[in-house]
């Protein structure tokens, strides 16, 4: 089997389970403490990955917030920030959107076969546009990050990105944070969505370690024999 990129899932969501409202607005989950943080692991690994549902909801900019987190990637030899990712099955993504902004970002974009050219023409200019396959395949798509040189790989959102990488059994650390207040509109989007995943009662993931940052609280899990406890030593 090919080699993937040691990937870690980040994700906020609400006592009941949501990661957004059912408003056009952002609901925001987390807090100040609590982004430095993520600024922090972001400035750790090689790559960044989020669907395209999140760069339409979200519109994040997808850097490493701190100069001297910057910095010290660039002492090492590299890039400032780590390489934007996304993936489409109907290519419903527009130039304008911050992912694609002129910040000195590598990007790329998986698209599933049928949007590529599509992509190609809209985004070209910008971007990396990828084959993906039909239908696009995470395993795929993370065997193929780890053949261009990523080998630590950040996955935040959505939850359809979220319920394909866990339930193919692709990553190898899980950090949840639980904000305090329920949302409780069945239009909102969820953690997850429909699958098997393998932790279920007969196969229960591992807590390696819990934190309290504020008002929410972190809880991180051990999903593979990969994961690595150190990660979130202070800077």
């Amino acid at each position: 089997m090919a080699e993937r990129p040691y990937t870690l899932l980040s994700c906020s969501m609400s006592i009941d389970g949501y990661i957004d409202g059912a408003s056009e607005s952002r609901l925001l989950l987390s807090n100040e403490r609590d982004f430095d943080r993520v600024d922090r692991v972001r400035a750790g690994v090689d790559a960044i990955l989020v669907g395209a549902t999140t760069v339409r909801n979200d519109n994040p900019r997808l850097l490493v917030r701190n100069p001297e987190r910057r910095r010290r990637r660039l002492d090492q030899g590299r890039p400032e920030h780590p390489t934007k990712v996304t993936v489409t099955e109907r290519g419903r993504l527009d130039p304008s959107f911050r992912f694609f902004a002129d910040d000195g970002t590598d990007k790329l974009v998986y698209g599933s076969s049928a949007v590529v050219e599509t992509l190609q023409h809209r985004l070209g200019h910008l971007t990396k546009v990828v084959d993906a396959g039909e239908p696009v395949r995470m395993r795929d798509l993370s065997e193929d990050l780890h053949a261009r040189g990523v080998r630590r790989l950040m996955v935040e959102g959505g939850g359809a990105v979220h319920t394909q990488f866990l339930a193919d059994d692709l990553v190898d650390e899980l950090q949840l944070v639980v904000a305090p207040f329920f949302v409780g509109e069945p239009s909102a989007r969820r953690f997850v969505g429909e699958a098997r995943f393998p932790w279920h009662p007969g196969h229960r993931a591992r807590l390696a370690a819990t934190e309290q940052i504020g008002d929410v609280v972190l809880l991180r899990y051990a999903l593979s024999e990969r994961y690595e406890a150190d990660e979130l030593a202070a800077d």
